[in-house]
């Protein structure tokens, strides 16, 4: 990527530092998110790598950089290679959570199977009282939703009274996600303080995204986290939603996405997997 060499007054340097720290980001992605927001260029719009439909088959192999994902988004989800874990995009952080439960921080250069991030910039903020599953959670989402056909991102922060999430272990290239998610560890939580990251998709979207609400979890200490399969709340939740009607889906130019055969339903094995 191009580098960008300027000169800027101390306050601004002294207030970008101090955003670098506060968010626990790096300078790059701070710049860039800036950047974007001045000029407006990625208001709504979703940066995703591969499809849902080859995630489904086994395509697990890396296919783009993280850092070429963090430049066109700093909060998404999404997994890593041979489903080594749950990815959680946050402030331009990527953060892996492992089948053994550990969460890590991964600031180096490594190549992403499936993703999708947005440079998030709410259109509205909203408050959402008391819960007593996911599902009431959705649905006071579902209020803020515009329409069926557009794609939404949702940041959800506060304290959950439960949190049930699961995360992949590592398998082997080829093994479908359906047969991958009969073994994956779930953990349970209580009284935790954190952010659940969300893609909303329409339903049309089922051969390369995932239809409906897909809901990843990170601690606010970053020591837990994984795939929500359910959560309740006894305290007010703040929601961030954002519009995304632009979508740019990079496609794999590596073997075993190009001999794949995609053309196959795969939404029931989604499903089963989700």
């Amino acid at each position: 990527m191009p580098n960008l060499n300027v000169v800027i007054p101390s306050s601004l340097a002294n207030i970008l530092n101090d955003a670098v720290v506060s968010r626990g980001s790096s300078l790059d992605s701070v710049v860039t998110a800036a950047l974007s927001q001045y000029f407006q260029t990625t208001r709504h719009r979703a940066y995703q790598i591969s499809t849902s439909a080859a995630l489904v088959q086994g395509i697990y192999d890396g296919a783009v950089s993280s850092r070429t994902l963090l430049a066109n988004g700093d909060f998404g989800l999404g997994t890593f290679e041979h489903l080594d874990g749950e990815m959680v995009v946050l402030d331009g952080n990527i953060y892996q959570v492992r089948g053994n439960g550990s969460v890590q921080h991964r600031p180096d250069d490594f190549l992403v199977p499936f993703a999708v991030v947005s440079r998030f910039q709410p259109d509205e903020s909203f408050d959402v009282p008391a819960v007593g599953s996911l599902e009431d959670l959705e649905r006071a989402c579902d209020h803020h939703r515009e329409s069926d056909n557009l794609f939404f991102a949702f940041r959800v922060d506060g304290v959950f009274e439960r949190m049930h999430t699961r995360a992949m272990k590592a398998t082997s290239e080829g093994t479908g996600l359906a047969a991958a998610a009969q073994t994956e560890p779930e953990f349970h939580f209580e009284e935790i303080v954190g952010t659940l990251v969300s893609i909303w998709s329409p339903r049309y979207s089922t051969s390369f995204s995932v239809p409906g609400y897909h809901f990843h979890f990170i601690s606010e200490d970053r020591t837990k986290g994984g795939h929500v399969l359910g959560c309740s709340a006894t305290k007010v939740l703040r929601v961030g939603i954002q519009v995304l009607c632009e979508y740019d889906v990079r496609l794999p130019a590596i073997e075993s996405f190009l001999k794949a055969n995609l053309a196959v339903d795969t939404t029931k094995d989604l499903r089963q997997a989700e």
